[in-house]
C-alpha cells in the first residue's frame, strides 16, 4: 500500500506543476494550501488527506480543464474512483462530494457565491449550477456531507499565489495512516 502513496507523490511532483483551472497557482500549490487549511483547522488525518487529494482527478487523467473544453470532466468522480482502491469512504466521500458541496453552498449562501473566483463561477455553470431543492435534500442525507462542505470552503480559500504551504512529502505519514487495510 505504500506504493499508492509513492504514486500520489510522483503524480503531484510530475503533474502538479500544471496551472490550476485558470487560477494564478499550480495544481500542487492548490492541493497543499487546501490540506494546510484543513490541518490548521484541526481536521483529522482522513479529512486532511481528502483536502490534499480532492482534485487528483484532474491529474490522473490530464485531460483539458473545464474552461478549456466547455465540458465538466467530473474530476471528483474520477479522483474518488482512482483512490477507492486504497482509501475508505471517510477520504473518498468528501472528495466525491466537493463539487456538489459548492453547488449546495451556492443554493443557500449568497455571500459564498459572491466570493467565488471567476474560474470557479465558470466551472459552477458547467457543473449544473446551484442544487435544486430535491438535490440539496438528498445531499444532506449523506453522512459525509458536513465534511464535504468543510473541504469545499478550504478549497475555495486555497487559491492564493506564492503562499508557502509545505511540500507533498510532508503529507506521506497522513496518507499512509488513511490507507484501508484489506
Amino acid at each position: 500500500m505504500v506504493n499508492i502513496v509513492d504514486e500520489i507523490v510522483q503524480i503531484f511532483e510530475s503533474r502538479g506543476v500544471y496551472a490550476y483551472l485558470g487560477e494564478p497557482l499550480s495544481q500542487l500549490d492548490h492541493a497543499l494550501q487546501t490540506a494546510h487549511l484543513a490541518g490548521e483547522a484541526g481536521a483529522d488525518d482522513w479529512l486532511v488527506a481528502a483536502a490534499l487529494l480532492h482534485d487528483i482527478g484532474h491529474l490522473v487523467t490530464l485531460e483539458s480543464m473545464p474552461e478549456e473544453s466547455g465540458l465538466d470532466k467530473r474530476h471528483e468522480f474520477i479522483g474518488a474512483a482512482w483512490l477507492a482502491r486504497c482509501f475508505g469512504p471517510e477520504v473518498i466521500e468528501p472528495i466525491r462530494l466537493h463539487v456538489t458541496a459548492k453547488r449546495y453552498l451556492c443554493r443557500f449562501d449568497q455571500t459564498y457565491t459572491g466570493q467565488l473566483s471567476v474560474a470557479s463561477i465558470r466551472s459552477l455553470e458547467l457543473q449544473g449550477g446551484p442544487l435544486s431543492p430535491d438535490e440539496a435534500s438528498e445531499f444532506e442525507k449523506n453522512p459525509y456531507y458536513d465534511s464535504a462542505v468543510q473541504l469545499r470552503r478550504w478549497d475555495d480559500k486555497a487559491k492564493i499565489p506564492a503562499v508557502e504551504a509545505g511540500t507533498i512529502q510532508q503529507y506521506r505519514d497522513a496518507l499512509l495512516s488513511c490507507i484501508k487495510t484489506p
